[in-house]
């Protein structure tokens, strides 16, 4: 029997082998979480760099809400970019990858996948489920500190979650939370390096509070 192997980022190697059909691929869901700051898009795009290395065919998708630094890119915050589809939820994202075909696609990477609705946990259960390795990246927690989106439960299902740090602006420390510096309420509020700050756990304030 073969083994599943894990790199040193919690990736899923075993789609470095070309399967014959996609009967033959076992699909998985790949978390990458984090947050702002902590290097959650570059790491996506690094694992979608292996796979088109590989020749898979790969997907790859944004929020349409998320036009911070281009609209049919995903952009890191240190300009390292990809070409991407922008969609406006769960299901034209489905209709796009059933557009290519579910035995034709091979990876789905989904940037910023806290923005999406809830429906993005059962797409990612149908893909994983059809042979597809599915990488979601994105926010765990909110400006709050509490879960944002859909991540938590895309966390539970997934077989590979990788949790990634920032550096605590005020401390220096390991950063695991996203502080908001401008008033604006609400979850969804899409904001940069003006806006948010990583902060560790002792720094953090939830809420918004002043840079």
């Amino acid at each position: 029997m073969r083994r599943l192997r894990m790199s040193q980022h919690g990736e899923h190697l075993s789609f470095g082998l070309r399967a014959a059909s996609a009967h033959d691929r076992r699909g998985c869901i790949e978390v990458v979480c984090g947050s702002m700051f902590s290097g959650k898009t570059e790491e996506l795009l690094r694992r979608v760099k292996r796979a088109r290395f590989a020749k898979q065919t790969v997907l790859l998708f944004k929020p349409r809400i998320d036009n911070r630094y281009d609209d049919v890119r995903v952009v890191s915050h240190e300009g390292i970019k990809a070409e991407a589809t922008a969609v406006a939820g769960s299901a034209e994202m489905l209709a796009c990858v059933e557009q290519v075909g579910l035995g034709t696609a091979q990876v789905v990477g989904i940037d910023e996948a806290q923005f999406f609705d809830e429906g993005v946990i059962t797409v990612a259960e149908k893909l994983a489920n059809a042979g597809v390795r599915v990488i979601c990246a994105g926010l765990d927690q909110d400006f709050r500190g509490q879960p944002f989106g859909p991540m938590a439960a895309l966390m539970s299902i997934a077989e590979y979650v990788t949790k990634l740090h920032a550096v605590c602006t005020r401390c220096g420390a390991a950063a695991c939370r996203s502080q908001r510096l401008v008033g604006m309420e609400g979850q969804l509020f899409v904001g940069g390096a003006a806006d948010y700050e990583p902060r560790c756990r002792r720094c953090f304030v939830p809420g918004v509070v002043e840079g």
